[in-house]
């Protein structure tokens, strides 16, 4: 019986490239998450330690976005939940299972893995959120011609970070500490995290320019069209979803 049903798979599916960011992204989004749990002081200055890292997915996801496109980031910042919900989840499993008599070290690892629901809730609405508006804005300055490429990276990068830091802060914090408090931790991390964009930034357009020329069959337009292959010359191993 002849059909006429055809598989449709992301052009960027097959870049090596867009691969290693994706792995890149997600590795860097579950490590955040189990950093974020040691608050490092420098002087009166109190941040999760996750600020060496958090600032490299909103980096990642700007990056992503300007070379493959929005649904590429769409794709990636959905599978990154996923695979953060997988770690989280095996990590609990992990708390609850008995000690063995020879290991003293339980309570050490129900404080580090032991996430407390609401800052869990909190980081990945954050993280959803920011990432989202990351790349709408991006996209959106990118359509518009809105701006240089150094200027729409930058902007869309410090505003999601923006987003990221007000949801989570407000979410795992409102209620536990004062409201000038809270306000404080906010425009504080959000201004470190600003400057660490800003010192990246030349790094961020190499690597954008890098990509754009040596992945130009995937990153031109790549996440907004389709490679279309009829069904019966695709075989089983070789579908591929992102």
């Amino acid at each position: 019986m002849s059909t006429n049903t055809y598989i449709t798979r992301p052009r960027e599916a097959g870049s090596t490239w867009f691969t290693a960011l994706t792995t890149i992204f997600i590795t860097c989004l579950v490590v955040a998450n189990i950093m974020a749990v040691k608050l490092a002081g420098v002087g009166s200055v109190i941040l999760p330690a996750s600020m060496i890292i958090f600032p490299v997915i909103y980096i990642l996801g700007a990056v992503i976005t300007e070379v493959y496109g929005l649904p590429a980031t769409r794709r990636i910042v959905w599978l990154g939940f996923a695979c953060n919900l997988i770690a989280v989840g095996a990590l609990w499993i992990g708390q609850l299972l008995p000690a063995a008599p020879v290991w003293g070290d339980q309570e050490a690892y129900a404080a580090i893995f032991g996430y407390t629901p609401r800052v869990l809730a909190a980081s990945f609405a954050a993280v959803m959120v920011g990432e989202f508006a990351n790349a709408h804005i991006l996209t959106h300055m990118k359509t518009a011609h809105l701006g240089p490429l150094w200027l729409r990276v930058t902007a869309a990068t410090v505003i999601g970070l923006g987003v990221d830091t007000f949801v989570f802060s407000g979410l795992a914090f409102a209620g536990t500490v004062p409201l000038s408090a809270l306000w404080s931790i906010i425009l504080v991390s959000w201004a470190l995290k600003a400057v660490y964009v800003l010192i990246a930034t030349p790094i961020t357009l190499a690597l954008i320019r890098h990509l754009k020329r040596v992945d130009s069959e995937f990153a031109q337009g790549s996440s907004e069209q389709s490679r279309r292959m009829p069904e019966s010359s695709v075989s089983p191993n070789k579908v591929s979803s992102a």
